[in-house]
């Protein structure tokens, strides 16, 4: 008898504890956004990173061994290699609007299984390499001087 009675409550208290993480799961969501969303959207931000006027997906992270980047005061050159499970289309559409906000003008842009952008400014060019590998999609945000301006490199 007195197995019963510890069995019916432990069953008991597996109910009622299954029924408080049901009503605890239903008030994170039904009341609004739960904090995991709340830290998603948070960490979605794109960021300016090594190139203070080429805005980057926050859901793109930096690929250090294929990067090379040059800075001298008030100029920053050179190639940053970023990857990410994103969708290619996205991606391109991303910097068509981005780099237009941070006044980049599109020369033009060749979508293929590799997609190349190209923008350019009164004394910076920069071409975006877009290209999808198995389980992460690729870019290669190149920004490099105008010929006539060169001198900014010395």
């Amino acid at each position: 008898m007195t197995n019963l009675r510890f069995v019916t409550i432990i069953l008991f208290g597996a109910i009622a504890l299954f029924m408080t993480g049901c009503a605890t799961a239903d008030s994170n969501t039904a009341g609004g956004t739960s904090e995991a969303a709340i830290q998603k959207d948070q960490g979605s931000t794109p960021l300016y990173r090594e190139f203070g006027d080429v805005l980057i997906p926050s859901e793109m992270d930096p690929v250090p061994d294929s990067s090379f980047i040059y800075s001298t005061s008030g100029f920053t050159a050179g190639v940053l290699t970023i990857k990410g499970r994103v969708d290619t289309e996205s991606l391109i559409a991303f910097f068509e609007n981005n780099m237009a906000k941070d006044n980049w003008k599109m020369v033009s842009v060749f979508k293929s299984p590799k997609s190349i952008m190209m923008f350019r400014k009164e004394t910076r060019w920069s071409v975006i390499n877009i290209h999808e590998e198995t389980f992460n999609t690729y870019a290669e945000i190149w920004v490099a001087p105008t010929a006539g301006n060169s001198d900014l490199l010395k």
